[in-house]
């Protein structure tokens, strides 16, 4: 599953990678077609403005009268009809010379050609008589307009090649071009122009123009092999980036939230599994736990009942009194340990209705004190309180509040090797009371703390159970703990005790 995912995310991430590079290249080709369109319409342009004067001024010119015409002539005959046909092509070449006030340059006057054609038709037909009859047709004089465009497209170009860069085109010019080209091609981005001659910049070009090596592009623009001259238009497009981006965003942020579903439910089903599975472990340890902590009291029962039954010993009151004694302490035990089974049960089916009234901390403490006193003396270790706290009324339910400070106390005397030894602190910090208590214990690291208040966690020691329990009293006390709207946290260091802290409202 963990290789099929990755696959998949690699896959994704392959597919958007290949997706922006194509559209990168799509755009690279039509931007690239773009400019090669509008170099060659400011090319086209500059050339019709021109030439419709010069064609303008050539109108103007006639023919002479008297012009002599080179002349082509050949003659097709019809044997049916006895018809002839005489053709005559012919084609004047007369040179001028024309002022260039109209045309906007820098020389007074150029030479040019004006080349006229002229087509006349003679139709030679038998009549009835003998004698023929000659038909003969003029054409009007037709000029060579497409040859005349030519001679004069490359004398000018190299005209126009002397003349400076801004005389020939206009800033407004080049940005009406590309804006109507991009329109066309349905491209909406911004873009910068400039026009270089040679490498150099030249006084064509918009304000914010930078030459990047990545979003610039550049075409030729008025090329002039014969005089060797070359003017470059580029054209930056700085959010190219980020209009590449916009035309894949759609379909990449549906293949990533897709994605990202997977992912999550991937991995919420992993860390299910993994949870059961730490669940099921837990729960194998709590049966060995259980059944670890009756083994012993149940033994001893069965024991005391074994040693009962022998006369000897049933006629000796002190020893059936003593097997009495211990009977009842273990029975004790076993029932304490399944009340805190069922407490926390009802505890997670929140089916735990705690009666709270006003209560003073100070004398819950001493009455759980109480409560581990024999065992505390029977280790040859104490108890001391330290009641720094002023005031100490707190709304709690009396009961939960014992057994909260009988588990914290429990769990110190448990954790300490040799005698106890316990100091148990209290006092008022703005509108709350600190409650501490305080072992010289084995103590625990960082990582226990942490994991301390989980239900059934119990710190590993190996398979030694020098420390009896199941994980069950802190975990109650802070599910207590917080139907109180109350704290508890730890502090401790390994080898060098443990501090437990509970903080609570006061009341007034």
């Amino acid at each position: 599953m963990t290789l099929s995912l990755l696959g998949i995310v690699f896959v994704q991430g392959y597919w958007i990678r290949n997706s922006y590079e194509t559209r990168e290249d799509q755009f690279t080709l039509n931007v690239r077609q773009l400019l090669i369109s509008v170099s060659k319409e400011i090319q086209l342009d500059e050339i019709e403005k021109y030439y419709e004067v010069y064609s303008g001024i050539i109108d103007t010119i006639t023919v002479p009268d008297q012009a002599s015409f080179s002349e082509l002539i050949y003659t097709i005959t019809n044997d049916r009809n006895d018809e002839t046909f005489i053709f005559s092509d012919g084609v004047l070449e007369e040179n001028y010379k024309l002022s260039t006030n109209a045309l906007d340059l820098d020389i007074d006057s150029i030479q040019f050609k004006k080349i006229t054609s002229r087509k006349i038709t003679t139709k030679i037909t038998p009549s009835i008589d003998g004698s023929k009859s000659v038909q003969s047709k003029t054409e009007n004089f037709k000029r060579l307009k497409d040859y005349e465009r030519n001679q004069f497209e490359n004398a000018y170009r190299n005209l126009l090649a002397k003349t400076p860069i801004h005389k020939r085109i206009t800033g407004d010019k080049i940005k009406k071009l590309i804006s109507k080209e991009l329109k066309e091609r349905g491209l909406s981005t911004n873009f910068e122009y400039a026009i270089y001659s040679n490498d150099l910049a030249t006084k064509i070009r918009s304000r914010d123009f930078s030459l990047n090596p990545v979003s610039t592009y550049g075409v030729p623009l008025f090329v002039n092999e014969d005089i060797k001259t070359s003017f470059q238009l580029y054209v930056n497009f700085s959010d190219k980036k980020k209009f590449v981006l916009s035309s894949i965003l759609g379909m990449a942020i549906l293949s990533l939230v897709f994605t990202g579903i997977i992912i999550f439910t991937y991995t919420s089903a992993l860390r299910q599994l993994l949870k059961q599975r730490q669940i099921s472990q837990i729960k194998t340890d709590f049966i060995n736990n259980m059944t670890h902590e009756f083994k012993t009291p149940i033994a001893t029962i069965n024991l005391a009942l074994d040693a009962l039954k022998n006369p000897k010993v049933s006629d000796n009151k002190e020893i059936v009194a003593r097997y009495h004694k211990m009977i009842r302490e273990e029975n004790r035990r076993m029932h304490t340990q399944v009340e805190n089974v069922l407490r926390i049960s009802k505890l997670e089916k929140d089916e735990l209705d705690l009666d709270k009234s006003r209560v003073l901390l100070h004398e819950i403490v001493e009455d759980a004190i109480t409560h581990v006193s024999l065992i505390v003396e029977n280790k040859g270790g104490y108890i001391k309180t330290h009641f720094n706290a002023q005031k100490s009324s707190v709304k709690a339910s009396d009961v939960h509040l014992t057994n909260i400070i009988v588990n914290v106390i429990d769990n110190a005397i448990k954790y300490t090797e040799g005698a106890p030894e316990i100091d148990i602190y209290t006092e008022n910090e703005d509108e709350f009371i600190i409650l501490k208590v305080v072992d010289k214990g084995i103590g625990m690291t960082k990582a226990v703390q942490k994991k301390i208040f989980e239900k059934f966690y119990r710190e590993q020691m190996g398979d030694i159970h020098n420390v009896k329990g199941h994980g069950l009293g802190l975990s109650y006390v802070k599910r207590i703990l917080d139907d109180h709207d109350a704290e508890i946290y730890v502090e401790s260091e390994k080898g060098k005790g443990s501090t437990f802290f509970i903080k609570m409202h006061l009341i007034s």
